[in-house]
């Protein structure tokens, strides 16, 4: 028999088969038309940023922001749908699946989810001629640790929470706040101090920040390892508070 970790992935992905057509747009084609009217468009008044064309300049933040989002996104209604809606976790919790199984599960869930995404963008941004660097191999490992510093803390959110409006709080808040603001689009350093200290704090800027290195050919604003080590932290906290948040609602 499968480790039940990957019976749960091998559940999510079985329902991923009835809905991919919904993530198509988010997935692959949003990205795109990302690079082509920012990166293209507007850079066309921009010019260049850090030695780079704007478009060059520009793809590995959308890359992140993309990854970050799916991340965030995947484990919004995914999670709530199977405590609220469904109870799968709650039928899982019957099995021998334990609560680190079906965080794992899902958490693998994301990373394909976010893999499919980034070989996809990155073959568009090598048609682009946006990568210059032989490091650009190592962006999906870098997206994959961006993920699950960015899902772990959303599936805690997600299991807490009773009323599925506090999405749009999140959405509102959080993550396009987070996106217009940690880097993708035009340098932290534009930003006014407090805002700076903020950018810096969230997952997304670091990585951008090593994307950005791995495909410009660029040396990261900081320390590889401390870009690598915060993105780490963020993995860790959200698991221990994703393991906390199953454990009282399933509890419950």
């Amino acid at each position: 028999m499968v480790q039940p970790s990957v019976a749960v992935l091998e559940r999510h992905m079985l329902l991923y088969r009835r809905l991919w057509k919904a993530s198509v747009f988010s997935f692959f084609a949003l990205p795109y038309l990302f690079l082509v009217s920012i990166g293209a468009g507007v850079g066309g008044y921009v010019g260049e940023v850090d030695g780079f064309a704007y478009l060059d300049w520009i793809a590995p933040g959308i890359l992140a922001a993309t990854v970050y989002q799916i991340a965030a996104n995947e484990s919004t209604y995914g999670v709530y749908t199977d405590f609220e809606w469904v109870g799968g976790f709650h039928t899982m919790r019957g099995t021998r699946v334990s609560i680190r199984d079906m965080i794992a599960g899902w958490l693998m869930y994301v990373l394909v989810m976010v893999t499919m995404a980034v070989v996809a963008f990155l073959a568009i941004a090598w048609m682009f001629g946006t990568l210059h660097s032989p490091w650009v191999w190592t962006v999906p490992l870098i997206c994959a640790l961006l993920a699950l510093g960015a899902a772990g803390p959303t599936m805690a959110f997600a299991a807490c929470i009773r009323n599925d409006g506090y999405f749009e709080l999140l959405t509102r808040f959080v993550v396009i706040p987070t996106t217009l603001f940690a880097g993708v689009f035009f340098p932290v350093s534009e930003l006014p101090e407090g805002f700076r200290q903020l950018a810096y704090a969230s997952p997304l800027w670091h990585g951008v920040e090593l994307s950005r290195g791995a495909m410009l050919g660029t040396s990261p604003a900081w320390p590889v390892a401390w870009h690598i080590g915060y993105l780490l932290l963020w993995a860790v906290a959200g698991w221990i508070c994703a393991e906390v948040a199953f454990r009282r609602r399933l509890a419950s």
